[in-house]
């Protein structure tokens, strides 16, 4: 499997563990497989979410700031790569 690093974590919301998302590259989109990795963290899950402004959307494009739920704690700068299946 190949990773793709496609953004940084900008900000954690404990309370309801949700992860704010810088997108720098390329784009994410519901159904997509990620790895967070940082200092003290380093997991990969399957995003069933993604939020703009509190709204539901399908794709998220560089330059979005995004909130999607984490299946483990993540702190800021943590980066967030893509993993791609290889074919």
């Amino acid at each position: 499997m190949k990773e793709m690093k496609i953004g940084e974590v900008t900000h954690y919301f404990n309370k309801i563990g949700v992860a704010a998302i810088k997108i720098t590259n390329d784009q994410l989109k519901k159904g997509d497989e990620i790895h967070i990795k940082g200092h003290t963290t380093d997991f990969s899950q399957k995003v069933n979410s993604i939020q703009i402004e509190h709204r539901e959307v399908e794709i998220a494009k560089v330059g979005d700031e995004i909130g999607i739920k984490t299946d483990e704690v993540v702190r800021d700068g943590d980066e967030v790569f893509k993993i791609i299946e290889e074919m």
